[in-house]
């Protein structure tokens, strides 16, 4: 699985951010990691250097091997935050998605005699 990270050129300490960020997402998707081709991130400042409440933005796409890709996004406060929060939607979402992909893999029940 690769990750691949972007942000703009608002976020700081982009590198220290990248490799944290990197490593939640190989840590909590590891048990995807075979089916998924790679992961895109993208993190930004909503608004720039002008504060403000949950204005930094996270942006998860994850491409599964053979599928539609399916993304995230969420806001908070930090970087990390907005992370944390688009990661563990995205989990749950995968795990739905693979579930269903599974259960669809089991025969059919036999029809039922009248």
């Amino acid at each position: 699985m690769q990750v691949q990270f972007n942000s703009d050129s608002s976020v700081m300490g982009t590198e220290n951010v990248a490799e944290r960020i990197e490593a939640r997402i190989r840590e909590k998707l590891e048990r995807f990691s075979e089916r998924l081709t790679r992961i895109e991130v993208h993190v930004r400042d909503e608004n720039g250097s002008k504060g403000g409440a949950d204005d930094k933005s996270c942006v998860i796409e994850a491409r599964p091997r053979g599928g539609q890709p399916m993304n995230v996004t969420e806001r908070a406060a930090s970087v990390d935050d907005a992370a944390r929060k688009a990661v563990n939607t995205l989990a749950k979402r995968l795990r739905r998605h693979f579930g269903k992909e599974t259960s669809q893999i089991h025969e059919q029940r036999p029809e039922k005699a009248i």
